[in-house]
Parts: structure tokens; C-alpha cells; sequence
């Protein structure tokens, strides 16, 4: 008989577990989306625009870890010269101007990756935001005469997003928790580059200047793109050429390789 009692507590236990697993994705639906851009207006001039958004239930499931996470939030954006807008207790966007992709690239990874001090009173904070992530931007460019070609590369693990069962397999799917956007606009389109089993196919926006991804949690994400930018400095050196080329038309009626500026003169 106490075999049978010790028995049917296990099986009781392991349906406790199994209800509370079942639960929580009605509990926390749709409880987080978050949405990042990467919006290049011109080769030195461009902003990383980040909108979260919790669910109305998260909030209430735990409301003191939310607020905190929030702010810390807006912590890394000010230290990234950013700005951030609160748009109720639920929803912030977050705005970080870049000048260069060097910049872009930096504070990109600063801001996901963040370097606490030892004795830093934020420390204790931080702990309570979203598991680490193994993700890494890479924007890597180089110089044409009227145009910059820009090949960026963005690599993000979220299979530690994912409620995993003792043999590793995905008990909760993190997509009905999850809804995570990440979007490239340019003046001029990208071209997605796909060369890796885990490339996610873009949606296009915008007459082709915007591309999407639905970032898939509990999975690995690769997004590479290649994007050109007009070079402010090729093309006002071309124009100055011009400019110069018709000064000296007009002053001697023909160009200085027709050898001829002599005779005009006399």
C-alpha cells in the first residue's frame, strides 16, 4: 500500500508539472513583441529603432520585473546617446542615432551586449532581463567612386528562449510568447544573401527600400544583406570636375586634352 501511495504521488506530481507547462502559454500569450530597425538614411547619417511592446498579462503576471527591465532599457539607451519615449507602462520605443556603420555596428552589439562595472548599482538589475543571447552584427563596407558597398551580417541564437524538456526537446514553443522583427530601410534596397541553412527570407516593404524578418525564437537566425549607399564625397567630387570642365569651356571654347588653347588665345 505505500508503494501504490508513493506511485500515485509521482504520477500527481508529473500531472502538476505537465498543467502548469500547458498553462502558461494561455497565461503569457503574445506577452512580448519586439520589434528592431535599422533604418540608413545616407552613409553617415542613420538611427536603430527598437519598439517593445508587453502584453497586458505579463504585466500583471509580474509587474516589478517588468518596470525594472524597462528601465534598464532606457539606461543603455542614454549611454548610447539615445532616446526613448514611453508610450504607456507597456510600450517604449527606443531611438540611437548612428553618424557611420562603424558607429552602427558598435552600439548595436553595446546595446544588446552590455558591459556592467563590478560595483556598478545597476548590475543587480540587468539580471533580471531577457537570457543572455549570442548574437553578433557585422557591417563591413567599402569605398566606390560614387557609391559605398555595405555587407551586413547579423547572427542571433535564441534556442535558449525555448522551454526545453529533460531530453532537450521543445516542450513550450517560444513563438506563442514571442514575436521578435527585425528590419533593414536604405535609400537605395538590399539584396538578401542566402548561404546558410538558418537564412531567414525577408518580406519586402515600401517599393523594395525595406526588407523584414520574422525572427524565429528558439531557433538560430542569419540575416545577411548587401546594400549600396550614394558617396556624398565621389559624387561632389565628380560635380567640382564638371564645374571646372565648363569654366574652362567657356573660357577658351575647347578642352584642355584638344591642345588648342594657344590659338584661341592669340
Amino acid at each position: 500500500m505505500i508503494d501504490l501511495w508513493k506511485f500515485l504521488g509521482r504520477i500527481l506530481g508529473r500531472l502538476r508539472i505537465i498543467a502548469v507547462i500547458l498553462l502558461i502559454p494561455l497565461l503569457l500569450s503574445g506577452c512580448v513583441k519586439y520589434d528592431i530597425a535599422v533604418n540608413v538614411a545616407g552613409q553617415h547619417h542613420g538611427e536603430i529603432v527598437q519598439q517593445i511592446k508587453l502584453g497586458e498579462r505579463l504585466t500583471n503576471f509580474s509587474n516589478s520585473q517588468t518596470t525594472e527591465w524597462l528601465r534598464s532599457i532606457e539606461r543603455r539607451a542614454r549611454k548610447l546617446g539615445g532616446r526613448t519615449k514611453r508610450l504607456g507602462n507597456q510600450d517604449i520605443i527606443v531611438t540611437i542615432p548612428f553618424n557611420n556603420g562603424a558607429e552602427l555596428s558598435s552600439k548595436f552589439n553595446q546595446f544588446f551586449h552590455p558591459v556592467a562595472k563590478a560595483n556598478s548599482p545597476s548590475r543587480r538589475v540587468d539580471t533580471i532581463d531577457l537570457p543572455n543571447l549570442d548574437s553578433g552584427f557585422r557591417l563591413t563596407q567599402g569605398n566606390f567612386l560614387l557609391a559605398q558597398r555595405n555587407h551586413l551580417s547579423y547572427d542571433l541564437d535564441l534556442r535558449s528562449l525555448g522551454v526545453l524538456s529533460e531530453k532537450g526537446d521543445i516542450v513550450i514553443s517560444p513563438n506563442s510568447l514571442l514575436d521578435l522583427q527585425f528590419s533593414l530601410a536604405t535609400p537605395w534596397g538590399a539584396s538578401n544573401v542566402q548561404d546558410s541553412a538558418n537564412t531567414i527570407i525577408p518580406e519586402t516593404d515600401d517599393d523594395g527600400h525595406r526588407l523584414v524578418w520574422q525572427l524565429q525564437p528558439g531557433q538560430l537566425n542569419h540575416i545577411e544583406v548587401v546594400f549600396w549607399l550614394p558617396s556624398p564625397l565621389g559624387v561632389g567630387s565628380i560635380v567640382i570636375v564638371l564645374l571646372v570642365l565648363g569654366g574652362f569651356y567657356l573660357k577658351y571654347k575647347s578642352f584642355p586634352w584638344q591642345g588648342n588653347v594657344g590659338s584661341v588665345g592669340r
